[in-house]
């Protein structure tokens, strides 16, 4: 037990599973990795890759590997020295195959009745439960009861509730008539959805583990990895959704020993920090991710891409205003029934005959005007008045119902109050990450979970003072730079941060290209073309499943429900022009080839210093070479532990750093290096103190001295070029050191054109 050094993230599936999870520690410990950091493993709907749809909760999913699978994992572990971090949900459970979830299935049966009835968030105000899934041209006799005494809908299946079997002559229709759930037009999700989803997605019901029997339920195997199995630690998904995250943690704890890890994946908006009363150690390090990303653009360059953005794209709408938009269109469409069940707890809820409702229109305002994901009241009482502030400003007309409604939104015993808390993260979350990333396209390297795409660069100064913050409050907290959530790569990232010092370069090539392939929204055309610029020319498919899910995620012109085949089909065609159309292809590849040496300075310089940073940092599956992913399920795809495994083994035969090429050989040598410095010398990592570089070229260098380990990485490589090189800048360095990615001894004064002469980062100990 007890803090890991660093973690690496494993994607456990059947592709996957277990026994290859195991197979792998022996090169995970080589990486110098300090955990095996596994995704969920408990049962979940038959051929999910991510494991978040989880159906049963007490043993591992045999799909992946079960118990001898997980027997096989500790042990291959333990062998090697690697702790244990698996990742739990416990806020929902997988409910589109009803068949497969054994409570669900028992509740559809008796409804009210059903011993699981309180596991779920339903709404028992309706009589029946409202399963979506019926087509738009459903006609009753599509309705069919089975020998087996199931209700079939095609391929879903229901159960009957018992003393409801068909009688002579009667129709399914009629039999299900007779159930305690109504099968309704999958349209009636977003507005009548009566039990609490995961955001918006039906196949995804609420748990209330704030009830003691639920949480001992579902929590029956999660309790024998941290008590029978002694896992290290464990991963928290979506604790915003919960009725009482800070309950619910307490809960945890007293089920975990006292030296487990537990991190939260909790999203953090800029200058928020995590409720200090929560008993965990920190987040899933997506607050890191944004400042160590920040670091690499450049903020000088802000009002040129301001100005692209206008010309190109024609959006002079600034990031606020597009984030009130999307958060408005998620609380009036797909978050519709949330609002709805919560106006339903006020008084004088009542539309007018034009749909008009006074309760609904405060509660939509109070939603768009929150400025972070939730409170935890009493925490956090200050947004709920900012958003009260705010929403009154906009609607001056619905003050006295706001006014009415902000005594009970402020009193956490109030049922009103929990709800607006669990719906605010949903409506930041559909609305911003998941809507205005995808509309506000002026620069897309900041578009990021956890991000704040407002701010265009961190300067120097801002990042020492984030990261000395860091180590004072959250030493035990996760870094990372990418996730299975990340909507790209953190080397897509890298590779787009180079635009912000080519700004005149850029342009002159997007408006070539946007020219040559028009689509009908310029936005989402400048996405596109950043989209491929930052990613290369990777498999076609991959682009045109990428386009797909942006494109019905911003949801301007199409969208997953009702897509628009014309606006798809021009998308689509521009994707297919820039690897056929020799107009779009050359001038393309070209510029990618010449950003793409600063983008690897970029991608080593941002590695060393996520990881090396205060927290204990995250290795997605993967990133130890170059990584070219976009959003899921692009990000989950198969990573080759073999090649990876035989690259390491021929690096580790020669004292030399690798070429810095497109094997990403460079990028698995800086890893490798540095996990083995933070897992045999953690007394390096103990405090952190920023280091002054002096000279012409010192804006281009970020350095740090973690407690003996010391940091030297170097940013905005295409102007330090410009600027004729490192010049006169050096490194005072307090003593003789040795940099373990070089092997070259330092002492006192060190010019930088030395130290990073070869490579553009230097990692130096004692």
């Amino acid at each position: 037990m007890g803090l890991p050094t660093s973690t690496y993230r494993l994607q456990v599936r059947a592709g996957f599973d277990l026994y290859a999870a195991a197979d792998a520690c022996d090169y995970l410990a080589t990486l110098g990795a300090g955990a095996a950091y596994l995704s969920p493993l408990l049962p979940s709907v038959r051929g999910s890759d991510h494991g978040y749809d989880v159906v049963a909760f007490d043993t591992v999913d045999g799909a992946r590997g079960g118990v001898d699978g997980w027997t096989r994992l500790l042990a291959a572990a333990r062998a090697r020295g690697l702790k244990v971090v698996v990742d739990i949900v416990p806020n929902h459970t997988g409910v589109a195959d009803a068949a497969q979830n054994p409570a669900w299935w028992d509740v559809l049966r008796l409804g009210r009745n059903s011993p699981y009835a309180s596991w779920f968030d339903i709404d028992w105000t309706r009589s029946r439960v409202l399963l979506p899934v019926l087509g738009d041209d459903f006609t009753p006799t599509e309705l069919q009861v089975s020998p087996e005494g199931e209700l079939r809908y095609y391929e879903h299946r229901f159960p009957l509730a018992p003393g409801t079997e068909p009688q002579a002559g009667e129709t399914a229709a009629a039999v299900h008539d007779r159930q305690h759930y109504e099968l309704g037009n999958y349209r009636r999700a977003d507005t009548e959805q009566n039990y609490r989803r995961f955001f918006a997605v039906t196949g995804l019901a609420g748990l209330r583990v704030e009830d003691e029997a639920v949480f001992a339920a579902t929590h029956e195997q999660i309790a024998r990895w941290l008590r029978d199995d002694a896992i290290d630690g464990v991963r928290v998904d979506h604790p915003d959704g919960l009725t009482d995250p800070l309950g619910y943690l307490v809960r945890l704890r007293a089920l975990a020993p006292d030296d487990a890890w537990i991190t939260v994946e909790k999203i953090l908006e800029p200058g928020e920090e995590l409720p200090d009363n929560w008993p965990v150690d920190g987040t899933t390090g997506y607050d890191a991710l944004a400042e160590v990303g920040g670091l690499f653009v450049d903020p000088s360059a802000e009002a040129a891409f301001d100005g692209l953005y206008c010309e190109v794209a024609g959006d002079h709408a600034d990031f606020a205003a597009h984030v009130a938009h999307g958060k408005r269109q998620a609380v009036t469409t797909i978050l519709r029934a949330e609002v709805s069940r919560m106006a339903r707890l006020a008084p004088g809820t009542d539309r007018s005959p034009g749909g008009y409702s006074p309760i609904v229109e405060a509660l939509n305002e109070l939603l768009v005007a929150f400025p972070v994901y939730r409170s935890y009241l009493p925490l956090g009482s200050q947004h709920l008045g900012t958003a009260i502030e705010r929403a009154r400003a906009a609607r001056p007309d619905l003050a006295d119902t706001i006014g009415a409604l902000s005594a009970r939104l402020a009193d956490p015993a109030d049922e009103l109050c929990v709800r607006f808390q669990q719906a605010s993260g949903a409506v930041m979350a559909k609305g911003v990450e998941d809507t205005t990333y995808y509309r506000y396209t002026r620069f897309i390297a900041l578009n990021e979970v956890g991000g704040d795409p407002a701010r265009f660069g961190i300067a120097p100064d801002d990042f020492h003072a984030a990261q000395h913050r860091r180590q004072q409050i959250a030493p035990r907290s996760m870094t990372t730079l990418s996730t299975h959530d990340t909507k790209r790569g953190e080397d897509v990232r890298a590779r787009l941060a180079v635009l912000s010092e080519l700004p005149a370069e850029w342009t002159e090539l997007v408006c070539h290209l946007m020219a040559a392939a028009p689509i009908p929204d310029l936005s989402f055309g400048y996405l596109l073309w950043q989209t491929f610029v930052g990613a290369g020319l990777i498999e076609r498919e991959r682009l045109h499943a990428y386009a797909e899910k942006a494109m019905r995620e911003a949801a301007q012109h199409t969208t997953w429900i009702d897509p628009d085949a014309d606006f798809e089909a021009a998308v689509h065609a521009a994707v297919d022009a820039a690897y056929d159309s020799p107009a779009i292809r050359e001038p393309l590849t070209a510029f990618i080839d010449r950003i793409t040496p600063y983008g690897w300075t970029n991608s080593l310089a941002q590695k060393l210093v996520q990881l090396t940073v205060p927290g204990v940092p995250d290795v997605y599956q993967g990133t130890e070479l170059w990584e070219d992913s976009l959003v899921d399920p692009d990000n989950r795809r198969a990573v080759d532990m073999d090649a990876r495994r035989a690259l390491l083994d021929r690096l580790d035969g020669d004292v030399h750093p690798p070429a810095i090429d497109a094997s990403g050989a460079a990028k698995l040598w800086v890893v490798s290096r540095t996990l083995r410095l933070r897992r045999d010398w953690p007394d390096l990592f103990s405090r952190y103190d920023p280091i002054s570089v002096e000279g012409a070229a010192a804006e281009h260098a970020v350095a740090f001295d973690r407690g003996g380990a010391i940091t030297v990485a170097t940013r905005l490589p295409v102007g330090l070029e410009r600027g004729g090189g490192w010049r006169d800048t050096a490194i005072e360095l307090p003593r003789g050191a040795t940099d373990v990615i070089s092997g070259t001894t330092y002492r006192g004064t060190v010019a930088l054109a030395d130290l990073l002469g070869a490579y553009p980062v230097a990692l130096l100990v004692p």
